[in-house]
């Protein structure tokens, strides 16, 4: 069996998966406001020298979803983040303010490395939150 050479153009493949990118440095990962607030949430219980289970019964959730909070799997809501910051001694305006603190370190970090210059991020050129 013989195939023949037609004059018609070929059809043109579409790969199923992207060529792999490029060899080098991997491009840095966004940080997530979940990892941020858990890291503050940990990093403050950890001062006081408070266990998981003590600033969990404080705050009336349970320990394993404290856990989960605190190291960035959970994404928590505005009255469990409150809870939590109320039995740590904090408000939750404080923890919103410590996890930008570390966001714009972390994004600055970022920044310097990639030699990228960021637009201030409102218009006032600082990311304002209200609680």
């Amino acid at each position: 069996m013989t195939i023949r050479a037609t004059n018609q153009p070929r059809a043109r493949v579409i790969p199923l998966r992207p060529f792999p990118a490029a060899p080098g440095p991997a491009p840095a990962r966004e940080p997530l406001w979940r990892d941020l607030v858990g890291d503050v949430l940990r990093r403050e219980r950890l001062s006081q020298e408070r266990t998981l289970k003590d600033v969990a019964d404080a705050a009336r959730i349970s320990m394993a979803y404290l856990s989960e909070v605190e190291r960035g799997r959970k994404e928590a809501s505005s009255e469990v983040l409150a809870a939590a910051a109320r039995a740590l001694g904090l408000s939750l305006a404080d923890v919103l303010a410590l996890a930008q603190g570390e966001l714009i370190r972390l994004s600055g970090a970022r920044s310097r490395s990639t030699g990228r210059h960021e637009r201030p991020a409102g218009p006032l050129g600082t990311v304002r939150l209200a609680a």
